[in-house]
């Protein structure tokens, strides 16, 4: 299976899937899979731009749109986990992981799929500490601290990640896992990007829960993206005598190293993405301690559950041998761009994405999404206009540059003027 591993999208679909072309064209090859490491950008429609962490300026339509009304489609199985620059609001409708259109789908705040018999993992978003234990509080439409906190990692969907014990071929993270630079060429890494040497020497460059995940989980492969530069390692694991091959990769713009293809062994195709069994009965078990306050996930509580692990994992294989094991259908919630028009301000903020709904349903679990962030009880949110109400339109791209978050840019260039 011929995989092709990209970093920060930020957007760019159209130029990334035709590089991707133009290699199979080069090379007479087909690439079977495309995965994406983060700030993927699935920006629906204008509203969305709301909820994109970047200053309002630059809040410009990409090209996810087109796939989103299915102008266009993903001539590529595509994978992705969210970054720090995401239209939070719609990976928030996908939390489980669910296709965000036709072929696209998103592996959920936390998630494992199958591609073919290739298992893939991953965690979406960045690592801050002040937020690591808080619960996912945040509610869209989001104000200019929750647009960020948004997509800091929390410990309840690491922990679930934690409790994964069959082998994981490949692992996605946005941010590296912090430590990864003693087992790569560190020191060409500072010569690269010199303001990196002070937070290698703290250990602080780097996810401390994608550590932990590292040792825990020992993919085969890793893969990464976020500090926009291209490095390579590999990890050896204790005296099993396993390795890990770290990969990261710069963002997708001209002489950028933002894509890298793969050869992975696996049984011959065709593939698609199936639900994982061992993931889904995890997910089963802690969904009753889902923390949806600041309050932090009571894991002492899940400790008893109802069911042990065996009866919960036979009990999930027998609801998804009914499909297949297949993900339920693209659905879409609230109308896509249209250049010419601008969109209804009735659309709902927090619409029940049937995908969502479906996957609940399937594993016997309540929707919670929409739950108060103050006392976790259901908000009573206007029921979403129906898919088929919702045309598409005909429009060009408009290109626009990419941003980094102004912040860190401004902090970068107190130390290096010259940097991206």
């Amino acid at each position: 299976m011929k995989i092709a591993i990209e970093g920060c999208m930020h957007g760019d679909l159209d130029i990334v899937y035709k590089t991707i072309q133009h290699h199979e064209q080069l090379h007479n090859t087909k690439v079977d899979l495309l995965l994406c490491c983060g700030d993927f950008q699935a920006v629906r429609n204008e509203k969305d731009m709301d909820s994109l962490s970047v200053p309002r300026k630059y809040r410009e339509m990409k090209s996810f749109w087109k796939y989103y009304s299915s102008q266009e489609v993903a001539p590529i199985p595509t994978i992705f986990i969210g970054g720090n620059h995401e239209a939070s609001n719609y990976l928030w409708e996908l939390y489980y992981g669910g296709w965000a259109s036709t072929n696209i789908y998103f592996l959920g705040y936390a998630g494992v799929v199958k591609f073919g018999n290739v298992r893939i993992g991953g965690l979406s978003g960045i690592y801050k500490d002040h937020d690591y234990r808080l619960g996912h509080y945040e509610r869209p439409p989001y104000n200019e601290s929750t647009v960020k906190s948004v997509y800091h990692v929390r410990e309840y969907d690491v922990q679930k990640l934690m409790q994964l014990e069959e082998p994981l071929d490949i692992f996605l993270s946005h941010d590296w896992p912090v430590g990864i630079t003693d087992y790569g060429d560190s020191k060409a890494l500072c010569q690269q990007k010199p303001y990196f040497r002070e937070e290698i020497e703290k250990r602080t460059l780097g996810s401390k829960p994608a550590a932990l995940l590292l040792e825990k989980l020992k993919p085969r492969y890793w893969f990464s993206a976020h500090l926009h530069c291209k490095f390579a390692a590999a990890v050896q694991h204790g005296t099993d005598g396993s390795v890990t091959k770290f990969l990261a990769l710069d963002k997708c713009l001209p002489g950028k190293k933002f894509l890298q293809i793969i050869d992975i062994e696996s049984e011959p195709g065709p593939f698609e993405v199936l639900y994982d069994e061992e993931w889904l009965a995890i997910t089963r078990k802690f969904n009753p301690i889902f923390p949806l306050t600041k309050r932090y996930a009571n894991f002492r509580e899940n400790s008893s559950a109802s069911m042990n692990k065996q009866e919960n994992r036979e009990w999930v294989r027998t609801k998804l041998e009914e499909r297949n094991f297949k993900p339920f259908e693209f659905a879409r919630t609230v109308p896509a761009y249209n250049p010419s028009q601008r969109i209804s301000d009735s659309i709902p903020e927090l619409p029940r994405n049937p995908q969502t709904l479906s996957l609940l349903e399937l594993l016997g679990l309540p929707y919670l999404l929409d739950a108060s962030p103050v006392t976790g009880e259901r908000i009573e949110v206007p029921a979403s206009p129906a898919p088929s109400d919702f045309p598409t339109f005909d429009s060009e791209e408009i290109p626009i540059d990419d941003i980094d978050d102004i912040e860190e840019i401004e902090e970068a260039k107190a130390e290096d003027p010259t940097r991206d």
